[in-house]
């Protein structure tokens, strides 16, 4: 900012001193105070907001290089998948039917889709049921709790025992 001297700074003081008066000088002092300070706050968010600008533009450049690599991609797959289904056709399409089997026997119809097709398999998961079994002997012995203890009952349960 301002490159101000020792020097500078005691003469406007003394300056400052003689004009606003000692009593009014403290009070003037915490108003330029927070008047800097405010200034200062302003060109620190003026800064971030204009960092924050460069960024977010660079952040558009980027996806938008992204989604032209993207449709580049997806174009290049489309081609050649095209393609493997002409040469697929091609290959397997010699019977008059329009069936054709490939080399492995399975049967493919017109379109080229394969007629087997796996069956459906319940995985026999049930989450009602647990898995694992610990025997109750070993959960008393251990000290595992398996009811769940009141309030009351719990006080009882710890509470010293009276000698008679």
């Amino acid at each position: 900012m301002i490159d101000i001297g020792l020097s500078k700074m005691m003469l406007i003081g003394a300056v400052a001193l003689i004009v606003i008066g000692p009593e009014k000088l403290p009070r003037v002092a915490r108003t330029v105070g927070t008047l800097l300070g405010k200034a200062q706050r302003y060109v620190a968010d003026v800064k971030s907001e204009v960092n924050r600008s460069m960024e977010l533009d660079e952040l558009r450049k980027m996806k938008e290089t992204m989604e032209g690599a993207a449709r580049d991609v997806h174009q290049t797959i489309h081609t050649s998948a095209s393609d493997f289904e002409k040469d697929w056709n091609n290959d397997f399409s010699g019977t008059a039917s329009g069936t054709g089997t490939d080399p492995a026997g399975v049967s493919y119809d017109a379109a080229g889709d394969a007629s087997v097709v796996p069956a459906y398999k319940h995985p026999g998961k049930n989450w009602r049921l647990k898995r694992g079994a610990t025997p109750q002997w070993y959960k008393a012995r251990s000290g595992v709790r398996t009811k769940a203890l009141s309030g009351a009952a719990r006080v009882a349960r710890f509470r010293p025992q009276k000698f008679h």
